[in-house]
């Protein structure tokens, strides 16, 4: 087993093992870029998040659900930790680590940040260069993403 930190960013052009291509997405949403990111996606696609029962498969909600991801979740980081490729597939094992803005004592105005880690798996396929389908597994209930997946329930297309 590998492990790959996102942040080495390599360039998403040009880039045509599958593997390649899902490291170079993860360095972009990382370094939030996220249009490049959404860019490596294919115009015909569905991503994926299983945990919080989400789909998309348009590039405008995709790029908005990327952007609330790191609006709630700012200082998030995710490693990942080992790959496995097969033809135009490949699956990455990673580790997210991030910190959840908590109110204190129920208090809006009073907060304080309170940090988490979760393991999960993305299962990622790719046609002629392009993401095709991106699936993403992980537990919800110690993700703290229930918040995230509130924002986007009139958008479930699963």
């Amino acid at each position: 087993m590998s492990t790959t930190s996102i942040n080495s960013g390599a360039a998403l052009t040009g880039v045509k093992s599958p593997k390649r291509i899902l490291l170079s997405v993860v360095a972009a949403l990382s370094g939030g870029k996220i249009s490049e990111a959404v860019g490596a996606f294919s115009d015909q696609f569905t991503f994926t998040d299983n945990a919080l029962g989400l789909a998309f498969s348009d590039k405008t909600r995709l790029t908005e659900f990327f952007q609330k991801s790191r609006e709630f979740f700012p200082d998030t980081k995710l490693v990942v930790t080992s790959t496995f490729e097969s033809g135009d597939r490949v699956i990455a094992e990673w580790k997210l680590t991030a910190t959840e803005v908590v109110p204190y004592l129920g208090l809006r105005t009073t907060s304080f940040r309170r940090p988490f880690s979760l393991p999960g798996v993305s299962v990622v396929e790719i046609k002629h260069a392009r993401i095709v389908n991106w699936s993403d597994y992980y537990d919800l209930p110690t993700s703290r993403r229930m918040g995230l997946g509130a924002f986007f329930e009139e958008w479930i297309e699963l």
